[in-house]
């Protein structure tokens, strides 16, 4: 072999370790690249990720807020409703109450009440004797009746007319005046207790206007939810 053949033969081996380095070049390069676009998506991804879900906390936060604003909006709105049904309410009271003032003033029909009223009081005490009080303006009407009150109770009991004594020394308040709304009234009545005052029964027209307005207030509520639901519809609810 001459230098002319050894030379092409060295040239040839030269040609091909640079084609297999650029080959193993590129081959790199494709390789790295592609583990850069890689890594790179992944980034991306990540990132992405981190927005949705700092999207979605932020989101929540929003829906949270506009929740407990719906909820403060709706407890807002039932406050002023129960509160303008506690006026309605107090407001039928407050009627009611006056109303029982002009009872008194029909002394006939009044005086009738009286007698029912002690009757009925004597019932609920059965005791021989009991204490009477009424108010100083219904005296005479209250003396008036006791015989006859305290004689239809022995004949419903079969028993002795109880002894029934009028408290002189202390009485029930008068009517209400218009000058002191807070001062202590009665709109009629009376009270009897037993001697040793151990056991009381009030009857009064306040006390018992009270108890028919304890028995009928659910009525009342229910009365004022269907005309506010007829009125509002689920609004208020």
């Amino acid at each position: 072999m001459n230098d002319a053949d050894v030379s092409k033969q060295i040239q040839q081996m030269v040609r091909f370790i640079r084609q297999e380095a650029e080959e193993k070049a590129n081959e790199i390069g494709v390789s790295a690249e592609e583990e850069f676009n890689i890594e790179k998506l992944q980034l991306v991804e990540a990132e992405k990720k981190k927005i949705r879900q700092e999207y979605e906390r932020k989101e929540k936060q929003v829906e949270v807020r506009k929740k407990i604003e719906y909820s403060m909006q709706l407890n807002a709105s039932r406050i002023k409703v129960l509160q303008a049904q506690d006026d309605v309410v107090n407001s039928m009271k407050e009627a009611a109450s006056k109303e029982l003032l002009n009872v008194s003033q029909h002394h006939h029909v009044y005086k009738h009440l009286l007698k029912d009223l002690i009757v009925q009081s004597l019932l609920r005490l059965k005791e021989p004797s009991v204490l009477l009080r009424c108010r100083k303006h219904d005296l005479h009407l209250v003396e008036d009746v006791l015989d006859s009150a305290a004689q239809e109770y022995a004949d419903k009991t079969n028993v002795h007319p109880p002894e029934i004594i009028i408290d002189k020394q202390i009485y029930l308040p008068p009517a209400p005046s218009h000058h002191d709304t807070h001062e202590l009234f009665c709109s009629g009545g009376v009270v009897l207790a037993s001697r040793d005052g151990k056991i009381v029964c009030e009857n009064t027209l306040d006390a018992r206007l009270d108890v028919v307005f304890r028995k009928k207030l659910p009525e009342v509520i229910i009365l004022l939810c269907n005309i506010r639901r007829q009125l509002f519809g689920q609004v208020v609810a």
